[in-house]
This record gives C-alpha cells, sequence and structure tokens, in this order.
C-alpha cells in the first residue's frame, strides 16, 4: 500500500474517532461487575408553556372571589386510532391524567374531586361496610359497650363534585406541510429538511347535578421538526470515503398534546368562572386567534373595532340592554322584518345578499333624519370562545358602519347600543334559528 493511501486511511480513521467522540453519553459504573449505565439529565418538573396562565387565572379567581368549586375528571380517551405494530399508541393514553396535573397547578381556586380511578376507596368503603376495615385504635360505636377496632362509617364522606371535565384527543395529522432542499456536486453535498404536523383535542365541562354542557372547546396544536445534514461520498484513489453528519430535531408529540389539553382546561375554568381566558392566555403567549378567512370559516381580527368601544367614526360606547332596549325573544318573521334585522352568514362577517335590501331600507330611513334601530343577527348554531365571538361581532359591526357610510350616513350617528359582555358565553336567542349578536343605533 502506498505512503498516500495509508495517509487517507489513517485520516478517515482519525475522522471515525472524533465522530464517536462527539456522541459519548455520560455514564457512571454502578458496582465494580457492572457495565457502565448512561445517566442523562437530571427530572425535573413538567413545565409548559401555558404555566403563567394558570398562575394569572388563579390570580384573578382569588381576587374576584369566585368560589371554589369541585372539579372532576373522566375519561379523555385517545380518538386518533393511530397505532403501531412495533411502537404501540402513537397518542398518549393518559389525557385525563395530564388534566388532573392541569388543574393541580390552579392550587386553592379548585377543589379537585377524584373520580378517574376509586378503586381503592370503593374496596375500603366495602371493608368499612362488612366491618373489616381497622386503622390501628378502639373506636366507641355505642354508648354503655365495648369498643371495637373497626372504623364506624356513617355516611356522607365523599364530597360532591360541581362539575366534570371529559372529552379526547381526536386529531393527529401527520406531515400536513413539508419542505427542504438538497445539493450534491460530485459526491459533497448537503440537505435541510422542515416538517410540520398537528394534534387536536376537545373537551367540555359538564354539569354534575343537571348533566348540562356548560362550555366545549375544539383546540389543535400544529408541531415542527427539521433534519439538517452533510455528507461526502468519493473515491479518492482507490479508497471510498462515505461521510455523513447531521442532525434532526421534532417538537415533542405528546408536550404538544399537554399543551393542547392545558389550553382547554384554562378557557374552560374560564368559562364557569366568569372570567374571559384572553388576559390570561396573551400572558402565556397562547392567546386563541381566528382562523383565516374563507367559507364558513371565523374572519381575521378586526384591529379597529375593540370590543366595547367605537367601530368606527364617534360611535356611542356599547352598554347592556336595558327596558329601553329589550333582548328579543322568538321574534316571528313579520316583527323581524319590522325591526331592521341584519342577518349574517355561519362564522362569517361580510354582507350577504339577503341582508343588502334591510341595509338600502335602513340607509333610506336614516338619510330622512330618522332614528333608527338596527339589530345584527347570526345563526343560532354559532357557540365561539368569548374573545373569537367578540372579534367575529366587531367585524360584522364594522361591516353594518361601512355599508350605511357608503350611503352617505355620517359615521358620527352610527353606534352600538348592546353586543355580548366579554366574559358572556351564552346565546341571546332571536328568531328561529337565530340569536342576537349586537344592537345597532343609527341616531338623528
Amino acid at each position: 500500500m502506498s505512503r498516500k493511501t495509508t495517509g487517507k486511511s489513517v485520516a478517515v480513521a482519525s475522522i471515525a474517532v472524533l465522530l464517536a467522540g462527539c456522541v459519548t453519553l455520560p455514564a457512571q459504573k454502578v458496582a465494580p461487575d457492572e457495565s457502565p449505565v448512561i445517566q442523562g439529565s437530571a427530572s425535573r418538573r413538567n413545565y409548559t408553556p401555558l404555566e403563567p396562565a394558570f398562575t394569572c387565572l388563579a390570580d384573578l379567581m382569588r381576587s374576584r372571589r369566585v368560589p371554589v368549586v369541585g372539579i372532576a375528571v373522566g375519561d379523555v380517551k385517545d380518538y386518533t386510532g393511530k397505532y403501531s405494530q412495533n411502537e404501540g399508541n402513537a397518542i398518549t393514553q393518559g389525557g385525563a391524567l395530564m388534566i388532573y396535573s392541569a388543574l393541580g397547578k390552579m392550587g386553592d381556586v379548585v377543589q379537585l374531586q377524584e373520580r378517574f380511578d376509586t378503586r381503592i376507596a370503593e374496596l375500603e368503603l366495602a371493608y368499612t361496610d362488612r366491618r373489616q376495615l381497622g386503622d390501628g385504635r378502639q373506636h366507641q360505636v355505642e354508648s354503655g359497650k365495648p369498643a371495637v377496632p373497626w372504623v364506624p362509617y356513617f355516611g356522607g364522606t365523599i364530597l360532591r363534585s360541581n362539575y366534570y371535565i371529559v372529552g379526547g384527543i381526536t386529531e393527529l395529522n401527520y406531515n400536513i406541510g413539508s419542505g427542504g432542499a438538497e445539493l450534491n456536486v460530485t459526491g459533497i453535498g448537503g440537505k435541510r429538511r422542515t416538517y410540520t404536523m398537528n394534534v387536536g383535542v376537545d373537551l367540555r365541562i359538564v354539569d354534575t347535578r343537571s348533566l348540562l354542557v356548560a362550555r366545549t372547546v375544539s383546540l389543535q396544536k400544529q408541531l415542527v421538526g427539521e433534519e439538517v445534514g452533510v455528507g461526502v461520498y468519493r473515491f479518492f484513489g482507490k479508497e471510498l470515503i462515505d461521510i455523513n453528519v447531521g442532525t434532526k430535531n421534532q417538537e415533542p408529540l405528546q408536550l404538544g398534546v399537554r399543551t393542547a389539553i392545558e389550553h382547554g382546561v384554562v378557557e374552560l375554568i374560564s368559562s364557569i368562572a366568569g372570567i374571559d381566558p384572553l388576559e390570561c392566555l396573551d400572558a402565556s403567549g397562547m392567546r386563541a386567534r381566528s382562523e383565516p378567512v374563507a367559507e364558513g370559516a371565523m374572519p381575521a381580527p378586526v384591529a379597529a373595532a375593540p370590543a366595547a368601544a367605537p367601530v368606527a367614526g364617534e360611535m356611542v360606547a356599547a352598554a347592556p340592554p336595558s327596558a329601553e332596549q329589550p333582548r328579543p325573544q322568538n321574534l316571528g318573521q313579520a316583527a323581524a322584518v319590522a325591526n331592521n334585522i341584519v342577518p349574517f352568514e355561519f362564522g362569517n362577517g361580510d354582507i350577504t345578499a339577503g341582508a343588502v335590501s334591510q341595509l338600502e331600507k335602513i340607509a333610506n330611513e336614516a338619510s330622512q333624519g330618522k332614528q333608527v334601530t338596527i339589530q345584527v343577527v347570526a345563526r343560532d348554531n354559532e357557540q365561539w370562545a368569548p374573545n373569537q365571538r367578540r372579534e367575529l361581532t366587531n367585524a360584522r359591526i364594522k361591516a353594518v358602519t361601512d355599508y350605511l357610510q357608503g350611503k352617505g350616513i355620517a359615521a358620527s350617528r352610527i353606534g352600538v347600543s348592546w353586543q355580548p359582555a366579554p366574559t358572556d358565553n351564552q346565546i341571546t336567542r332571536h328568531s328561529p334559528g337565530f340569536q342576537l349578536v349586537a344592537t345597532m343605533v343609527v341616531g338623528r
């Protein structure tokens, strides 16, 4: 073998040794006759991006003296159906446990009630019922009779819950988007790839006594990953050199599931506490955003139209309904037409063809100097989170305002007399199939 070839072989061997050294992990030999055991980082508290939101929500509940409620957790299953014969379930089966941990982060503002695994408690109650359970002491059950070694039980020790949370992990979509590039020139090159997947959860909180669903949430989270690598694959004389170096990183899948579940818990607890979750989600950088504008989708936020404030011109400030502005309940079709109804389609903030005739009539009356009351309505199957509904309502108010301004009505005459409060998660029934989302007034 030539000296040149030998030199290349030594270089290749040196590179291999260096690469092997780069991936060496710390190990500790526990006993003299055992092989070293690799030891990574120490265990730590499982921190998630929602930690500040739970702290914020708990502080708000304390400051507003919200009564402590008993919360139980039911089964939160994996409904994705994704299973690998080699690796088992792709998604965690511990959704309920994640909710318990999330509720535990709120401290004493909620009272956790165990309902998920009550086998031990039920077994001990059965032992108690059979007078077999003791605590090592004697108990006086009846006056004048000898003490007994079993624990007496008179019932009523198990506290009832006010609400319980159930639901499931419903989505796992692999590779919803990927891209990258790879370049090789005479056996030397590199590559970079990115890919995106997502998970989705659907949760609900139920009133234990009435079994009425107080609130539902459907959330999704995207997870990203990347792969970067460089390599050499060449012949040097008679020697073939093949070296590949790279890294591959992916956002943890189960952490993504936990984050989506915790986001849902913040919204569910906020709804029963009468608190807008927006401020606390902002603290975690997890504010719920509207979906892109599309057919049947929520419109993007309208920056010029904050809640309970003017949307255009010098609009009157929003106020709760009063005796002069009662909330209509199940008006008939004739009454609806007489009251200047402006309908919007599901999840849409654009003026519909069916609303144009009403807006023309309103503009005609307003141009004559009359005061006109406008009722903005939407489908009664719309039920968004408070912040999403607020953004959609403001978009609809702005659409009506812009249309009337286009007909020559001064912005200073157009105002809002009522719209739901930021924390109100109930709908106001209007006519069959519709709900009232805002009341507007065109002044004289």
